[in-house]
């Protein structure tokens, strides 16, 4: 019973002395709120320098202007690339390949824009309209018009194309099209001919870059497109 009592007695007291001690938690709490609203002096210039700075980064990257090539850029040989066609915002980098010409493959008119800029960096424009339309001969998702394959792929168009693209003086040269894909692959797979590509490895090339959107008509138009005229013209670009 003495030991009860005497254990209550200190419970009691130790009780009573922390209720009478101001609590360690609302103090922390109140400690708390007063840095937040008064943060040390050196606080706020840290933070000052330290926004001034992101904002100087983010300035000095948007000065820098990031290069953003057009869809399905690619190089073919040295002195020789292809992509679709390019936007106002590829130029830049379109820029950064000093060109002396572009092999344009589009029939529609060329964009001032563009035409402004290749005048601006003395960069010759070649262009062979030919009509890209799926229904006009170059086959759809379903019909791939294997009667007449290549019934609206000019061919004479694709060998003035080639003479461009053989004619080291025209290097370095871009051959483009909408995409990137389709008239361009042949004009680049016609020339892995005068190359002296193995048929599986043009087609291998021109899937990678046409995928899920390949046609028949183009892969026939290269199996049997005639290189023998333009045999005399050299297809190497070799440094």
């Amino acid at each position: 019973m003495r030991q009860e009592a005497t254990c209550s007695l200190v419970l009691t007291q130790d009780a009573q002395h922390r209720k009478n001690q101001p609590p360690l938690a609302e103090e922390d709490d109140d400690r708390d709120h007063t840095d937040d609203a008064m943060p040390p002096p050196c606080s706020i210039l840290l933070r000052q320098e330290e926004g001034e700075a992101t904002a100087a980064a983010a300035a000095a990257a948007a000065g820098e202007g990031l290069l953003v090539p057009p869809l399905n850029f690619a190089m073919v040989d040295h002195g020789v690339y292809r992509s679709g066609f390019p936007d106002i915002s590829n130029l830049p980098f379109v820029e950064s390949l000093r060109l002396r010409s572009v092999l344009c493959l589009c029939p529609e008119p060329y964009p001032e824009a563009n035409q402004e800029f290749l005048r601006a960096h003395g960069i010759r424009l070649f262009q062979f309209g030919i009509d890209g339309s799926k229904e006009l001969g170059f086959g759809t998702e379903n019909r791939c018009c294997l009667q007449e394959p290549f019934v609206n792929i000019p061919e004479d168009r694709i060998r003035e194309a080639l003479k461009v693209v053989l004619d080291v003086a025209n290097h370095p040269v871009l051959i483009h099209c909408k995409r990137g894909k389709h008239r361009t692959g042949c004009v680049v797979g016609c020339l892995r001919k005068l190359q002296r590509w193995c048929l599986t490895s043009i087609f291998d090339e021109y899937q990678r870059f046409a995928a899920a959107k390949a046609r028949v008509s183009d892969l026939r138009f290269m199996e049997l497109f005639d290189i023998s005229s333009l045999k005399h013209l050299p297809a190497s670009f070799s440094c």
